[in-house]
């Protein structure tokens, strides 16, 4: 199934560059320049990522401004950054097992669907909802042992960013990393592989759904912004469009859109599955005290501390990272991963030329 055959057709006047589809790439190509373009994407969002991860910790809501002036002058710009190498080491695999079951499930599903006798939009909705599914719960297996570390490597230092005393959050695990490899040994001395994967499973009922919500609202708003905006366009172009031509949009009304509709993709996702996510953050980083010995959070005993902190205002804490962090992540990914499909096309002529048009 072509996503872009697809709006060509619901729409004659808009003429789209067709979608590539997982069979006309190549492949040593696509995973070599995915994971330099998203490493860089990382770096450059990786201190919103610290600043949510931090405030998700604390017991109390701290602002961000006042909790990035606390990390400047306790911790440095380092304190940005910390977990950041761990954090890298583990984006290239999970991001090359989340781009394969992407495009793989999305091209299988969507011919499928479509064969079914589904409409075009349906099967667009239904193939990006299983692909979101299969690529995040691909990636988790890989990246929740890399989160487990990062995170703690992140948190330390956070009972300076959460303001006074009465704010330090206590529970935060206690023990010093020097780095990711002096992380990985004590967590896997102390807890053994479990270790590595405290709140797996709220990892997958986090980001799971969130993938399937992010990228079938995705699918859903693009075709809506060029069904809304684009019959305006191509009337601007009479002209062309008695001759039959059409509208054309070129390369910068293409990022437009796709980036408008990765940020309102962001915020439904951000906002539907916010709870879960600090949650899991909590599970991962936390632990509790019994009989003198610490012990990992469950589940029950992290919903009753948040009840207890502010209720359902509490799960919301760090929304404002997460969505920024989250749309800024999805309009620089759903961009670049549009590029790079073009980049790592068979045929780049035809694919390259009709991308800038």
């Amino acid at each position: 199934m072509s996503l872009g055959a697809a709006e060509d057709d619901s729409a004659s006047e808009i003429h789209i560059p067709a979608d590539i589809e997982w069979d006309m790439l190549d492949k040593s190509r696509f995973f070599f320049l995915g994971a330099a373009l998203f490493s860089g994407v990382s770096a450059a969002l990786y201190p919103i990522v610290v600043l949510k991860t931090r405030q998700q910790v604390c017991p109390t809501h701290v602002p961000c401004v006042k909790m990035s002036f606390s990390i400047m002058r306790h911790e440095g710009p380092r304190g940005f950054y910390r977990g950041f190498g761990t954090s890298l080491m583990g984006t290239i695999p999970a991001r090359a097992l989340y781009m394969a079951a992407l495009e793989v499930t999305k091209s299988n599903v969507g011919t499928a669907t479509v064969q079914l006798g589904f409409s075009d939009n349906t099967a667009s909705a239904i193939a990006n909802a299983a692909a979101g599914l299969s690529s995040a719960m691909a990636a988790q297996l890989v990246w929740t042992p890399i989160d487990v570390v990062s995170q703690r490597l992140m948190v330390q230092g956070s009972n300076r960013s959460c303001g006074s005393k009465g704010n330090i959050p206590a529970n935060v695990h206690s023990g010093y990393y020097r780095n990711g490899l002096d992380a990985f040994r004590k967590i896997l001395y102390a807890d053994g592989m479990r270790g590595f994967y405290r709140g797996f499973g709220i990892s997958i009922l986090t980001y799971a759904p969130s993938n399937a919500v992010w990228w079938t609202s995705y699918s859903v708003i693009h075709r809506l912004i060029w069904g809304g905006f684009g019959c305006h366009m191509g009337k601007k172009d009479e002209s062309a469009l008695a001759n039959g031509y059409g509208f054309r949009p070129d390369s910068k009304a293409m990022v437009a859109v796709q980036g408008l509709s990765a940020v309102m993709a962001s915020g439904v996702s951000a906002l539907i599955t916010m709870p879960l996510d600090t949650i899991k953050t909590r599970l991962q980083v936390l632990d509790t005290e019994e009989n003198g010995r610490r012990r990992p959070l469950t589940v029950m005993q992290t919903v009753r501390n948040l009840v207890r902190e502010g209720g359902l205002a509490a799960c919301y804490r760090g929304l404002g990272p997460r969505w920024a962090s989250m749309s800024l992540s999805a309009t620089t990914m759903i961009t670049t991963y549009e590029f790079l499909k073009r980049m790592s096309a068979k045929n780049q002529d035809q694919f390259g030329s009709q991308f800038q048009r």
